[in-house]
């Protein structure tokens, strides 16, 4: 469910393990022009599809009723906007999140949103996250995620239809704690991206990406305690990759503002959406009432939305680091 790149990459991933697939896309015209090309003619075009495997659909009911799992992946600040016109019962659905965001306004990780929106039962929910860009993985290159089920049996199932020769599937049932830990990696990343903009230096840039996994550790610990090992891929790979690759579109946003773009200019200039743009409102409305210590999303925050000067904010956050 999405026509982005993330979705597409991860249709291609499930067509070499399923037979066929559903595929809800909002527009009409983007389904027309994928099965006239063979590809999706806006994201990953080069990456072609057998669609005669794939059913496509602008009717959201339509493709929840008839499917057995969701795989949600639409962009968090369109998600509501998509989800809500579905009528069809989804409580008994497996429901996959592989969405790397909030919902904006109710300030909700995914599945939360669906458990209370929906009904969908929390032993079937589950969550797709890790170092992973969509453009390495149409390109076939070894990839990790981790499923997350707070039933381990589903997302064992689940890992097994994701899983191939260029990708390798992690299991967790850590559901709350790795939505959050995506969700804040992309605020994380733009404040890489200013620091980069900036032109910091790497000595700077390693400060702050060790300081932001301390800093996700304390959050995540807070609004879910339970064991879990920081370190891992899902938490600290993604947060690697998200901070330093030329793919990261969080990244990409972050260094027009360190370069001397104003925020709305940045998000004009942006082809894609950057989450962590609304990730760091939410996390930092959640925030307010938990009192967790959070230099560097404050700092993004202010910059963002207090329309602080990225050196200024830069600088008092960095008298932090240790």
């Amino acid at each position: 469910m999405g026509g982005g790149s993330w979705a597409t990459a991860l249709a291609k991933l499930l067509l070499n393990n399923c037979e066929s697939i559903l595929w809800y896309m909002r527009r009409d015209d983007r389904i027309e022009d994928f099965k006239r090309h063979r590809h999706n003619p806006a994201y990953l075009s080069d990456v072609e599809f057998d669609i005669e495997r794939i059913e496509f659909s602008s009717d959201i009911n339509e493709v929840c009723s008839n499917a057995d799992t969701l795989l949600l992946v639409m962009p968090s600040p369109y998600f509501k906007g998509h989800i809500e016109k579905l009528t069809a019962d989804i409580s008994q659905k497996y429901v996959v999140s592989a969405v790397k965001g909030i919902v904006p306004d109710d300030n909700l990780i995914i599945s939360d949103y669906m458990q209370q929106r929906f009904g969908v039962d929390p032993e079937r929910m589950m969550v797709v996250s890790g170092p992973c860009h969509a453009e390495e993985v149409a390109l076939g290159r070894k990839s990790y995620l981790t499923v997350a089920g707070n039933n381990i049996f589903h997302a064992e199932q689940f890992a097994k239809v994701l899983a191939g020769k260029a990708l390798k599937t992690i299991t967790s049932s850590d559901v709350t704690g790795i939505e959050y830990a995506a969700v804040l990696k992309n605020v994380y990343s733009i404040c890489a991206g200013i620091v980069h903009g900036l032109k910091s230096g790497d000595n700077f840039q390693a400060m702050l990406v060790s300081n932001a996994i301390r800093e996700m550790e304390r959050f995540i610990d807070t609004v879910n305690p339970r064991p879990r090992q920081i370190c891992d891929s899902v938490y600290l790979g993604d947060l690697l990759v998200t901070s330093y690759s030329r793919f990261s579109r969080n990244h990409n946003f972050g260094s027009m503002i360190g370069r001397g773009y104003s925020v709305t200019a940045a998000r004009m200039e942006m082809e894609q959406t950057a989450e962590g743009y609304y990730g760091t409102k939410c996390i930092y409305e959640i925030n307010h009432k938990l009192g967790v210590t959070m230099p560097i999303l404050s700092g993004v925050y202010d910059i963002l939305y207090r329309n602080i000067k990225p050196s200024k904010a830069i600088q008092a956050m960095s008298e932090t680091f240790i």
